[in-house]
């Protein structure tokens, strides 16, 4: 596998990068990267990972986009109202960047199910608003040692994490449990700024530059600007990843 001319002048401002390099390209160009959820943190996310080039971008979601959405989910236009999401995000991220391979899946994320729709990707990115999936999706990635990014989102803040266990907690040890689901309050910068955060742990994981958020909770109040890094630990008693 080899960068086309195409792709060189594409990618030339990345390239660029101490530690990028057309190594770097390669490895992004033959990376799989599973995207759950299209919405307001998946649609910065996957523009962002096809920008930069990455190969192969795995999709989930089962809703079909309302008005309502048009606010923060940048995928779509108002034409694309009551289509499936992953199919116009599909038609979107092709525009950005032909060169990406786009995988719609949508199946909703149940324990009998994560196998088959997750599959085996280089990493795993959790842009959904519900915390019922999220442990479904750690429990698959503890099991099959994938690397998960986790964010979430309310209001004018929001909060990143990277678990890789056994090199850090999981999800359940630091989040156990669920929260009924509800209408949460949602300004379109918060997931642009979170959902940008993600894609950028995720494009330094698959190159293996930089440092990731591992064992640090980031958490950003837009209504003050501030930034913190909680550090976060292993429960030694966890239910999913104490074995590992």
């Amino acid at each position: 596998m080899n960068l086309s001319t195409s792709e060189k002048e594409r990618y030339t401002r990345q390239l660029i990068i101490n530690g990028w390099g057309e190594d770097g390209q390669l490895a992004l160009k033959r990376s799989t990267v599973f995207i759950a959820g299209a919405g307001g943190l998946g649609s910065p996310v996957a523009v962002y990972l096809a920008a930069a080039g990455v190969g192969t971008l795995r999709i989930c979601d089962n809703g079909a986009l309302e008005l309502s959405n048009l606010n923060r989910q940048i995928l779509y236009r108002d034409t694309d109202i009551g289509k499936n999401k992953v199919m116009a995000a599909e038609q979107t991220i092709k525009s950005v960047n032909p060169e990406v391979t786009v995988e719609p899946v949508t199946d909703m994320i149940k324990h009998d199910t994560a196998a088959s729709i997750v599959g085996q990707p280089d990493i795993i990115v959790d842009c959904l608003d519900n915390f019922e999936a999220r442990h479904v999706l750690n429990d698959y990635a503890v099991q099959a040692s994938i690397p998960f990014v986790h964010a979430g989102i309310h209001g004018l803040s929001g909060q990143v994490a990277f678990f890789y266990p056994p090199e850090t907690p999981c999800l359940n040890c630091v989040f156990p449990g669920t929260v009924p689901q509800q209408v949460s309050p949602v300004a379109g910068v918060t997931p642009a700024i979170i959902g940008s955060i993600e894609a950028a742990e995720t494009l330094k994981w698959l190159l293996g530059i930089g440092v990731t958020l591992k064992n640090k909770l980031l958490i950003w109040d837009g209504e003050t600007m501030d930034f913190q890094k909680i550090e976060i630990k292993k429960n030694p008693h966890c239910s999913v990843c104490s074995r590992q």
